[in-house]
């Protein structure tokens, strides 16, 4: 029955992988495009029959893993969700929805989930830690805009559902960087729109006295961390 419908290929991409005895065999995949944080989104544009989306899903979920891929989302419009079903049944769960689209995400690796949950605006938190000494703590994060550009920056990190300012980027420190902290006060907010799928953003710059000073990095999101004394030398961006 499937080889006989008619689709729309613009969703969909060719893959050859070589099989014994020299053969090609051609695999088609779902278009999509990489994320900055070592995922994909798929955006499906076109109409496609369930029965077909199914196992262009499964392949396509395959070759990601093959690759490392992380966190896969899916972008349904609402005129294509004949195809929830079928996503979830491939282990995608629902992240947001919109009046015009449901995003739908997937963690791919044995990993801690890290995808953030979803709001109407985003918070976030940057950390000025300053010793005795006028030496900041900063981190090179392996992820993201800043990814490979040698930058050095504040930590940063986003505020959980129920949690307050304070906590939460003296948290945001202890897992990026391993130092205690004691939060001291607020030094500055700025605001953004359109930073992550189109939601508004507040960064809080808040001040912190470390109480620990050996540094643990973490290695899933932090490539290097240390104080800095020279404060030209870092970034106070978030993104």
């Amino acid at each position: 029955m499937i080889k006989n419908m008619s689709i729309l290929t613009s969703s969909m991409s060719v893959e050859k992988q070589f099989m014994p005895e020299n053969r090609v065999q051609q695999v088609e995949l779902l278009n999509s495009i990489n994320d900055l944080h070592g995922g994909v989104v798929v955006n499906i544009e076109q109409p496609m029959d369930s029965r077909v989306f199914s196992p262009l899903l499964r392949a396509s979920i395959s070759q990601w893993r093959q690759q490392g891929k992380r966190g896969v989302w899916i972008k349904l419009p609402i005129e294509h969700a004949n195809l929830v079903e079928a996503a979830v049944k491939e282990g995608f769960r629902y992240h947001h929805a919109e009046p015009d689209y449901l995003m739908l995400v997937c963690w791919l690796p044995e990993t801690t989930d890290t995808i953030p949950q979803n709001a109407s605006h985003r918070v976030g938190v940057g950390a000025f830690v300053m010793n005795n000494q006028r030496e900041v703590l900063v981190v090179q994060e392996n992820s993201g805009k800043f990814k490979g550009t040698g930058v050095w920056k504040l930590p940063t990190g986003v505020v959980n559902e129920g949690e307050d300012l304070c906590t939460s980027v003296i948290r945001e420190v202890k897992e990026e960087t391993g130092v205690e902290t004691e939060f001291v006060e607020v030094l500055a907010f700025r605001q953004s729109h359109k930073s992550f799928f189109g939601k508004s953003d507040l960064l809080f710059i808040c001040m912190l006295q470390p109480r620990t000073f050996d540094i643990e990095k973490q290695d899933l999101e932090i490539e290097a961390a240390q104080v800095l004394f020279d404060s030209n030398t870092f970034c106070l961006a978030s993104t």
